[in-house]
């Protein structure tokens, strides 16, 4: 893809990778979407991007990782569980030399549906 086009869908975004990495963001995707059905899928800021009452997640590959991005509330509720991985305040790395965590995945994703339904649902009372 010439660098001056710029990537509108999903599936550009993960057919520019080698087929390993495809293997892998189309896993993650897999598992977002199972978690939330509903969710619209876009880009946003150059990566695949997911919402629901807002925005959900979003993720991105690069050289020796993929990063998933929860949100703060996304990370900081499943702490415990991602001491395997390279954290920050709203980044989760997920190394390419292994498996991805899909349970994990699915589970933080259905975390951040509630959040964002229970945040629209206390805007709509107000």
């Amino acid at each position: 893809m010439d660098a001056i086009e710029k990537i509108q869908t999903v599936n550009e975004y993960i057919a520019q990778f080698p087929p390993e990495v495809r293997k892998k963001l189309n896993e993650l995707r897999a598992a977002v979407l199972e978690a939330a059905p509903d969710a619209a899928e876009k880009i946003s800021w150059g990566m695949p991007s997911y919402s629901l009452h807002g925005m959900l997640v979003y993720f991105a590959a690069f050289k020796n990782h993929i990063g998933f991005y929860p949100g703060a509330s996304g990370v900081g509720t499943f702490l415990p569980g991602l001491s395997g991985y390279k954290t920050s305040k709203g980044t989760i790395q997920f190394p390419l030399d292994r498996p991805m965590p899909l349970d994990l995945v699915r589970e933080i994703v259905r975390f951040r549906v509630g959040e964002n339904i229970k945040k629209a649902e206390s805007k709509k009372k107000k």
